[in-house]
């Protein structure tokens, strides 16, 4: 985009009047833990359908076609990007189609498939103890019990939610950093700790909208409320959120923190996943999902 061009926001995205913005902000934290459940549940829905409008296209962003190379690539995940996991993860499962081959494989054939992603030897024992455990106490097929599969070695609620509500159709809400960090900047919960913050939201949903909404606030965290600057001013949910204001509410300040497919001079990208484009079918067309 030339240094000239004034960024802006996708043309999709719900425009809230800042002045709006502000006074709901302020009436918010003088509200404060005052607000009543019923309020915050109401409030929390409105803030799901929004942003189901401005991510429709919201699924898992780690790729996979069954619960176990989504468990795999789930605890490969950690400590690097998506984006390296499933650019590492193709080579792994052509060499280690199911669980019992990964079990059975070269330490060192594995070692060098996952270099790329840090952490090598580590997530090399991890991925190997882990099917080991599926085939000898799951005849070597991932379970799909929350109870069964946080028994496996480096599962912990995250990653079997992850796993149930994607692979299994089970209702799961997942927390990680952007999923906390959103609950708490929405008011839905002072707590840090992942289990208590899933707690706390899952109060204010139906189980039918768990694993929805987990993806829509990790793409939202990722893409708009960033941690350290978040782009309040092209905020679809500015009206509705308490943190209104702790990144700049500027619309074109704001528009030039966008990132991934809402990045300026992404628009195409963004059409194409508006327009109902898979991430397979754009990968396979050559285009590059990350930010």
């Amino acid at each position: 985009m030339p240094s000239s061009a004034v960024a802006r926001p996708p043309a999709h995205l719900r425009l809230v009047d800042p002045a709006k913005a502000r006074a709901g902000a302020a009436r918010r934290r003088r509200t404060g833990a005052a607000e009543s459940v019923l309020a915050r549940k109401r409030r929390a829905r409105r803030i799901n359908a929004v942003l189901a409008q401005t991510y429709p296209y919201a699924v898992a962003e780690l790729d996979f076609r069954s619960p176990y190379e989504l468990l795999v690539a789930t605890v490969l995940s950690a400590q690097t990007t998506d984006v390296r996991v499933n650019a590492t993860t193709p080579r792994l499962f052509a060499a280690c189609p199911t669980p019992r081959a990964l079990a059975e494989a070269d330490e060192a054939q594995i070692q060098e498939i996952v270099r790329p992603l840090g952490f090598y030897r580590a997530k090399t024992r991890a991925i190997q103890t882990l099917a080991r455990r599926i085939v000898d106490d799951f005849d070597g097929e991932v379970p799909g019990r929350l109870e069964d599969l946080v028994t496996l070695p480096g599962v912990g609620r995250k990653t079997a939610n992850v796993v149930l509500g994607n692979a299994f159709g089970v209702p799961g809400i997942t927390v990680d950093t952007h999923f906390g960090r959103l609950a708490r900047r929405f008011g839905w919960t002072e707590e840090q700790d992942p289990v208590k913050v899933e707690r706390d939201v899952a109060e204010l949903f139906e189980p039918r909208d768990w694993t929805d909404l987990s993806h829509r606030l990790v793409y939202h965290g990722r893409r708009i409320c960033h941690s350290r600057r978040p782009a309040c001013g092209v905020c679809p949910v500015a009206d509705l959120c308490p943190s209104y204001g702790e990144g700049p509410t500027g619309a074109a300040e704001a528009a030039s923190l966008l990132r991934y497919e809402f990045a300026p001079g992404r628009e195409e990208l963004l059409g194409q996943l508006l327009a109902g484009r898979t991430r397979a079918q754009l990968q396979a067309d050559g285009w590059a999902l990350s930010s």
